[in-house]
């Protein structure tokens, strides 16, 4: 049964005139009307005899012949099955009773298994019959369907069109991409100097202006509203821990409202004007330990009851440089950095949400275990609830490659797996747990600040020699904003992620001096890109797709991502309103949010081909996976790269969490110039392997 067809008039569609000519055959179907959508069938057989049911329905074959051609189909699939992989058979077949080639196109509701090279599971046929003297021509329809279905972007969109026209352009879009003597597009280009004031800037708003409508009609569906029940959670819990401890740090001076305020705004206002919506904002350790720092020198320098002024002063001083640097195009000195910098900080990112979690538990435990006759249950549940919920969150994620339960249900489970487990934990502690004492979130009941002043902080309060010194730490604040901010953008719109919208690093330099500025005034957080939330944001809004390794392994890439304004908005007015039912959040005990600092830690380190290679370290050379770089690196040389990586991992680690964390960017900064010196060290060519933008295409096995 065929749930979907449509037909378009071919004079409403544009036929693009530099195609090769089987894709142009190709689209010529599919203007012909020649495709059939969502096939309710569970074999070949079955798809066979539909697709010719619908060629005699066309008057492309005789009615008296079909027998006769749907058994040659048949014997052909039992002696050379005609699955190629990438979820793709193309039977076909030549026989007199056509004067000239047919091509249709057939997509099943769900796929089905015949035993495919790659073991994924069949959705897309192509029907392909012609005379027996049109050989050449159906050779280069096969090789060029194969070429169009090994196409991740042109797969996807396939799978989700639902009328002729979104079939054509996803051709038109295919043959963009590929169009012979195109210079491909450069990877840093996003990052060149336009040569003129202001230059990166306006090319940043021109190019997304284009694309600004597209940023909200595309997030309306069921993945961007599984993400925005994940991130709403996966943004408040960090908020109200980081809040928490910066209240203790701060002695009030902001604390939990103030971050929560903080998130609203800031993330409001970034998501509707900056140039990548896919990141999203938050305090950050080394932010949070960088106002720490600053509070004990102002104490030491008896300028405690001026924390504040002195705090807006530095933050208006950081936000005049941001805005320098976003006018200057600074950020193209971000071409720089490589590989090697993304995987070590996004490593330390992940390290902090996981220490953080770890943390927490292991003082809940000591202070149960350290005040005599408390019931041990206060440590054991907490233990429960987070490791549940972490658990869950983990196994609903990769139910994806499940066999069990429908496609679409499997899809569900995985989208919102991190709601799921989190709700369900809840409930847990709610009905069996309801005797134990937990600490749930701790929230004040009224949006006044942490401590008894107005919201508006007059920085001319503060001494004047204060107004001209903040420029030394600012400058500090400066380089840790742009760095963290920067290496998290290239790390989203890394070449791996099939991002088709583009970057906007000056744009995003700007928004964020604004909210700098913005924070400063009101003694709210600064805020920056907060990488594990923005990577976890890019995953749940991606759609990946199956690839077998050279070593036979199955593995997961990303096809296409939902690049949308709508999830981030939307999890940020949410935060906004909760600032109206505080109390209705302190239902949710912590440990539940650790479990989930402990998802979002443990998942961003997913891709960082840091902690591949650390692994390997300790594996059994004769069992190293077949990977780029091991193919084409000595051992030692990936050995000795791998350590001096770690070692820069341990070391900005150590500083992160230590009083010194005040110097955290300039460490940054300085794995720039470390990577650049390792070219007097080792191979060049091996370097580039290590330290390549993205997975080689040959990393790739595609059947054809």
């Amino acid at each position: 049964m065929v749930e979907r067809t449509c037909y378009v008039p071919p004079r409403q569609i544009k036929i693009l005139g530099d195609e090769s000519e089987s894709v142009n055959r190709l689209k010529t179907a599919l203007l012909d009307g020649s495709f059939l959508l969502d096939l309710d069938e569970r074999s070949m057989e079955g798809v066979l005899r539909a697709g010719l049911d619908f060629i005699v329905a066309r008057e492309l074959l005789d009615a008296a012949q079909r027998q006769e051609i749907e058994a040659q189909l048949l014997e052909r699939e039992r002696t050379s099955p005609t699955v190629i992989g990438d979820s793709v058979a193309i039977p076909h077949t030549y026989s007199e009773s056509f004067h000239e080639q047919a091509i249709v196109f057939i997509r099943l509701k769900r796929p089905i298994n015949l035993n495919a090279p790659d073991g994924i599971p069949t959705r897309f046929f192509f029907l392909l019959l012609g005379p027996p003297g049109a050989a050449e021509q159906h050779l280069d329809a096969l090789a060029g369907i194969a070429r169009l279905m090994s196409d991740d972007e042109f797969r996807y969109e396939s799978s989700v069109a639902s009328t002729q026209l979104d079939l054509v352009q996803a051709l038109d879009r295919f043959v963009e991409r590929n169009a012979t003597g195109k210079p491909p597009k450069p990877k840093t280009s996003d990052l060149e100097y336009s040569g003129r004031f202001m230059g990166g800037l306006m090319n940043d708003i021109q190019r997304r202006w284009a694309l600004y409508a597209s940023d909200f009609t595309d997030g309306f569906n069921s993945k961007a509203l599984a993400a925005v029940l994940f991130l709403f959670f996966a943004c408040l819990a960090p908020a109200v821990t980081f809040g928490g401890i910066m209240a203790e740090l701060t002695n009030g001076q902001i604390g939990v409202v103030e971050m929560l305020v903080a998130t609203a705004v800031c993330g409001v206002i970034y998501s509707l004007f900056a140039g990548q919506p896919l990141i999203l904002l938050g305090g950050t350790g080394p932010l949070l330990v960088f106002t720490w720092v600053l509070y004990e020198l102002c104490v030491d320098m008896q300028l405690g009851d001026v924390f504040l002024e002195t705090y807006a002063w530095i933050g208006i001083w950081t936000a005049v440089i941001l805005i320098l640097m976003s006018v200057t195009e600074a950020s193209c000195l971000m071409r720089y950095v490589t590989r090697f910098t993304d995987e070590t900080f996004g490593g330390l990112m992940s390290i902090i949400f996981i220490y953080t979690a770890i943390k927490a538990l292991t003082g809940i435990v000591s202070d149960v275990y350290s005040e005599p006759g408390t019931s041990h249950d206060e440590a054991l549940v907490p233990l429960l609830l987070t490791g549940g919920t972490f658990y869950i969150a983990m196994s609903l994620s990769r139910f994806r490659k499940s066999r069990y339960l429908l496609g679409t249900m499997r899809t569900f489970l995985a989208d919102f797996g991190p709601a799921i487990a989190m709700a369900l934990m809840t409930a847990l502690s709610i009905v069996w747990f309801s005797d134990v004492e937990t600490s749930s979130l701790s929230i004040r009941g009224s949006l006044s600040p942490s401590i008894d002043r107005s919201w508006f902080v007059n920085p001319f309060d503060a001494p004047r020699w204060i107004w001209f010194a903040s420029i030394g730490p600012a400058i500090l604040v400066a380089i840790l904003i742009y760095i963290v901010h920067n290496v998290t953008a290239r790390l989203i719109n890394s070449p791996d992620n099939k991002l088709q919208k583009g970057a906007a690093y000056h744009l995003d330099l700007l928004v964020i001096g604004v909210l700098v500025a913005i924070c400063s005034f009101f003694g709210l957080p600064w805020f920056v890109a907060a990488t594990v939330r923005s990577l976890n944001q890019l995953k749940a809004l991606s759609d990946t797709t199956d690839y077998v390794a050279r070593d036979g392994s199955t593995k997961e890439k990303i096809a296409h991502v939902c690049e949308t304004r709508v999830t981030a908005l939307v999890i940020h007015l949410l935060i906004a309103v909760s600032l109206s039912v505080l109390f209705l959040l302190k239902v949710i005990p912590m440990a539940v949010l650790y479990g989930l600092f402990l998802y979002m830690g443990v998942v961003s380190l997913t891709g960082n081909q840091l902690f591949e290679r650390i692994s390997l370290l300790v594996t059994d050379p004769s069992l190293y996976p077949s990977t780029h770089y091991i193919r084409r690196v000595p051992t030692a040389t990936l050995h000795a790269f791998t350590l001096i990586q770690f070692t820069c991992l341990v070391l900005l680690t150590i500083v992160s969490f230590t009083s010194v964390a005040i110097f955290l960017p300039l460490l940054l900064v300085l794995l720039v110039p470390l990577r650049m010196l390792m070219g007097r060290i080792f191979n060049e060519e091996h370097l580039l392997a290590l330290d390549a933008e993205e997975n080689p295409e040959a990393e790739e096995q595609h059947w054809f």
